[in-house]
C-alpha cells in the first residue's frame, strides 16, 4: 500500500496534535520512548480493554472495539463503547477514551475521541453526536459534544498527520514547555539544540562580542 494511502493508527492523530516531531518519531523513525507517565497511561487503557464487554438493562459496552475510518485512513481500537437503548429499541453509540491526565485546554484529546466517533459513524451508518473522555487523575467523565468545528479540526488534523508520514521528513527539534513532559525529552534535546541556534544566530548578529 502507497504512503498516500495507508491507514494510520489514531493515535498518530494525537501524537502530531502533541508535537509533529514526536510523531515523526515514532510513525516514520519507528522509535520509542517510555517514561511514567506513558506507563501509567498504558495501565489505565489495559485495564479498560481488559474489563471484558456488559450487559445492563438499557446499556451495552463494548471494551477494545476495533475501529477503521476510509474517509479519514484511521483505524484503531475504542477504550469503550456504551451503546444506550433509545426509545423505539435502537442502541445510540457513545465512545469513551481513557486517559490518565486532567482535562486540557486544547484539542488534543478531543480530536482523537472525535476520530473514533467517525469511524464508528462509518462502520455504523449513524450518527454519533457525542462521547466522553475519562481522566485517571480527577477520577471523571468530560463530555465532549462532536460539533462542526471539532469535526472540521479533526479532519484538518488527519489530512497534516498524512502529509507529514508520506513526506517521511521529521522535523527540526523545537524547544517548549510541554517538551519537560515528553517521554522523547531525552532522545530529541529540543533545549539543546534551541540554546545552540540561538548562540549561532547572536554570534552571526553580533561578531565583535
Amino acid at each position: 500500500m502507497s504512503a498516500e494511502l495507508e491507514s494510520l493508527p489514531l493515535s498518530a492523530l494525537q501524537h502530531f496534535a502533541f508535537c509533529p516531531r514526536q510523531c515523526a518519531l515514532i510513525h516514520i523513525e519507528r522509535q520509542w520512548v517510555e517514561n511514567r507517565l506513558t506507563a501509567e497511561g498504558r495501565v489505565l487503557h489495559d485495564k479498560a480493554h481488559d474489563a471484558g464487554n456488559e450487559n445492563r438493562r438499557d446499556i451495552r459496552i463494548a471494551r477494545a472495539l476495533p475501529l477503521q475510518s476510509t474517509m479519514l485512513r484511521l483505524h484503531g481500537v475504542a477504550d469503550i463503547v456504551e451503546f444506550h437503548r433509545q426509545a423505539g429499541g435502537s442502541w445510540q453509540p457513545f465512545p469513551i477514551e481513557y486517559k490518565r491526565g486532567r482535562p486540557k485546554p486544547d484539542s488534543i484529546d478531543t480530536v482523537q475521541l472525535c476520530a473514533q466517533a467517525i469511524c464508528l459513524e462509518e462502520m455504523l451508518g449513524q450518527s454519533i453526536p457525542a462521547g466522553a473522555i475519562y481522566y485517571g487523575t480527577t477520577h471523571r467523565r468530560h463530555d465532549v459534544v462532536f460539533d462542526t468545528a471539532l469535526r472540521a479540526e479533526t479532519t484538518r488534523l488527519s489530512i497534516a498527520t498524512h502529509a507529514l508520514i508520506a513526506a517521511g521528513r521529521t522535523p527540526s527539534p523545537r524547544f517548549m514547555p510541554k517538551c519537560r513532559s515528553c517521554s522523547f525529552l531525552d532522545l530529541c534535546r529540543p533545549e539543546a539544540v534551541t540554546h545552540s541556534a540561538s548562540q549561532h544566530l547572536a554570534r552571526l548578529m553580533n561578531p565583535h562580542d
